[in-house]
């Protein structure tokens, strides 16, 4: 029995909260061994295997009454505590015991539920405090030079009281970032002290900047991290070379966006002798420079990703490394782990392999150059390319279609999502917002990537190493049964019972409402019903790729997995894997996996933040115009449409005159209670901009009735 079963047995039997002295006596320890006890009961603490009281007394957790959970605090006060496994538990304003939004506690259900139609309970214990620092506006109380920070979180229960001596030189309505230095409480605002004015609202890059802060996104490198960044090298060494594959005179090259700096793969291709094509992914050989446990690597492991907001790039990476050195850049020796692959011509590798190698790319080629020689042979195009990079351009359109028919016939689910681009000047005021197009060259990077990463996830699987997956798995019963009972009711149908449905079946979903007005909305709601994708340490199926073996490989300069399995890809080819360095690898990959999945959906969240507080921006100069749009969502609230260019707003029933309407949750429409008038996902309108708060990134719509067409109010 280990040492934590055992302090867990005793706690259980216990019929009285024990010190840890006490457990530490009742196991028989002494001396300076305790210590081991003491560790142990707080980690069992953090796990929420345990309780421990205001007295310092460890008791356990009744899992029939007490749940450990996260706080997820409503505007009005109230919280929901977030609980896995089952129902959140309801608390409200007066027995959440000082948790603040995000706080990890211990609940507990009151005795009495009768009459309830949600589980009541209130806050124990705060375990852990899941906010430490804030963006807000200052407000300043100039008589007695003390303020409070309003934070922009509206979830945030309190205002932080921040003292003469910690207001710094922040000014009255300028936004604030804060930390935390007293939690709330009995009944008092939590205290704070001002980090850093980031400027007043509307100035430059405030609003972008204000969001990033509010996710917890490091915008500086310490200084440990800068100076090893300056020490980087700017070219390769000779002896970098030693013991690498020299591809430096093969046709290599990258295809990018325009303002890309960060390039970390390029590609080759050719047909071999027996008709196959021989497919080279290179990859920015990135582990090289960025050794494990170095500052530049602890640092990048805290980040985990490359944030893009916009006008601006919050790298992993340093410059010096991500736009400098590991940078893919045209006519410079660079270090590479390269994926070789033989391909038949139905798509299957039939036989591959990763090698450290040295490439001299040949071109820097740009998505729309690309995609204009492919699409149309347009000349000028031809002329930017050479007809040396274009004749291996159209060999890989030729490999692209092959592979992307084999990814469609094994039941690949292909969103085809059309994505919004928001313009912005040099003071990141957005120009305009207009949907871009996916054209052939993205396809073509997307294809070769998807290849590279199932090629390498197999062979590493197979080859019994610790390793990181991308796994995506089996929908939530309960959200797939709502998709398809939504579906159903479309007329469309679906093979199997939700429990053993093929991603082929949702597939074909996909390729039935093609160009219907209910196209995007189906693609929605069928992304919602699935889970999320995220790392693992242990391999599952990639449901929506319907892969059995997929991982991040090809982008280390942007993504910590990628530099994570470079390195132990490295340690294999070079024969440095043994048994200290698997079990290294068995011990720190789980916590990887779990804070690379965090970091990449705090990214998600802020680059989300970012576009809705644009788009709000942007459609404040259309107040009282008209546009066309398409119903995107029916609720309980209102109807949202979302416009040609992609923007979404919202039409409240309360604005809706002509009726009384309500909401049919099983059929997902709007019904006029009166003349039964009909509004369902999909359907065309016209509305008019009515209101915009960009705060709070909230644009409302009105519907344009006949009456106003006419000109009638």
């Amino acid at each position: 029995m280990t040492l934590k079963e055992k302090i867990l047995e005793i706690v259980n039997q216990s019929q009285t909260p024990l010190m840890r002295e006490d457990v530490a006596d009742i196991l028989g320890i002494r001396g300076r061994d305790t210590k081991a006890v003491y560790q142990c009961l707080k980690s069992m603490e953090k796990e929420g295997l345990i309780f421990r009281d205001k007295k310092e007394r460890y008791s356990s957790i009744d899992n029939d009454s007490s749940f450990e959970g996260i706080v997820d605090m409503a505007e009005k006060g109230f919280a929901f505590i977030v609980l896995q496994g089952r129902d959140d538990i309801f608390v409200s304003r007066d027995d959440l015991g000082g948790a603040m939004d995000g706080d990890t506690v211990i609940v507990s259900l009151k005795k009495d539920q009768s009459g309830r139609s949600k589980q009541e309970g209130y806050v124990e214990r705060i375990v852990k405090r899941g906010v430490t620092q804030l963006v807000g506006t200052m407000s300043i109380m100039q008589k007695d030079e003390y303020g409070f920070v309003i934070p922009d979180n509206k979830s945030a229960n309190y205002d932080i009281f921040i003292k003469n001596k910690n207001l710094g030189d922040a000014k009255d309505g300028q936004k604030v970032l804060v930390s935390i230095v007293k939690y709330p409480e009995n009944g008092k605002n939590p205290e704070g002290k001002v980090l850093e004015v980031l400027g007043y609202p509307g100035d430059k890059g405030v609003d972008v900047l204000s969001i990033a802060h509010s996710h917890g996104i490091r915008m500086e490198f310490p200084n440990k991290v800068l100076n090893q960044a300056q020490e980087m090298p700017a070219e390769i060494d000779s002896e970098d070379v030693k013991g690498r594959v020299d591809l430096r005179d093969e046709l290599i090259f990258t295809i990018d966006g325009a303002d890309a700096k960060d390039l970390d793969d390029a590609i080759s291709a050719r047909i071999l002798e027996n008709g196959n094509y021989y497919l080279g992914v290179h990859i920015a050989d990135v582990a090289h420079y960025v050794r494990e446990g170095s500052p530049i690597d602890k640092e990048a492991r805290i980040r985990g990703t490359s944030v893009y907001l916009l006008d601006r790039v919050i790298p992993m990476l340093p410059p010096e490394l991500s736009n400098g050195i590991c940078s893919l850049h045209p006519d410079v020796d660079r270090l590479t782990l390269s994926v070789l692959m033989e391909i038949n011509k139905q798509g299957k590798v039939v036989e591959s392999q990763i090698v450290e190698s040295v490439i001299n790319s040949k071109a820097r080629l740009v998505y729309d150059d690309v995609s204009d020689y492919l699409e149309t042979k347009d000349q000028e195009s031809l002329e930017k390319i050479g007809s040396d990079v274009a004749s291996v351009l159209d060999i890989m359109a030729e490999l692209m279609e092959i592979l992307n028919k084999k990814r469609h016939d094994k039941g690949s689910i292909d969103f085809n999502f059309v994505e919004g681009y928001i313009e912005v000047d040099e003071n990141g005021k957005v120009v305009d917002i207009y949907k871009l197009e996916r054209r052939i060259s993205n396809r073509l990077i997307e294809e070769f990537m998807l290849i590279t990463n199932e090629t390498v996830s197999e062979s590493y699987f197979w080859a019994e190493i610790p390793f990181l997956y991308r796994i995506h798995e089996y929908p939530d019963e309960e959200k797939l049964n709502v998709f398809l009972h939504f579906i159903r009711g479309l007329g469309y149908s679906v093979k199997g019972v939700q429990n053993e449905i093929h991603p082929r079946e949702l597939q074909h979903i996909i390729e039935d409402v093609a160009g219907k007005k209910e196209e995007a909305v189906v693609s929605r709601m069928m992304l919602r019903s699935l889970k999320k994708a995220k790392y693992s340490e242990v391999n599952d199926i990639h449901f929506g790729l319907s892969s059995k073996y997929y991982s991040h490989f090809t982008a280390p300069i942007r993504r910590y997995p990628d530099l994570q399995i470079h390195r132990i890809i490295k340690e294999n080819i070079t024969g440095k894997m043994n048994q200290k360095q698997v079990e290294h690898y068995e011990r720190i990959l789980p916590e990887v996996a779990e804070h690379s999945s965090k970091t990449e959906r705090t990214a998600e969240e802020a680059e989300r933040d970012v576009e809705k507080i644009k788009k709000a921006e942007y459609m404040e100069r259309f107040i009282g115009e008209r546009f066309e749009g398409l119903i995107s969502g029916v609720t309980s609230f209102g109807l949202f449409v979302e416009l040609e260019n992609t923007v979404e707003g919202l039409v409240s029933y309360n604005s809706m005159k002509d009726d009384y309407y309500i909401f049919d949750e099983d059929r997902l429409v709007a019904i006029g209670e009166n003349f039964n008038k009909i509004y369902s996902l999909g359907d065309s309108v016209e509305v008019e901009v009515y209101h915009v708060d960009k705060e709070k990134s909230i644009i409302d719509f009105i519907l344009v009735t006949e009456d106003m067409k006419h000109g009638e109010e």
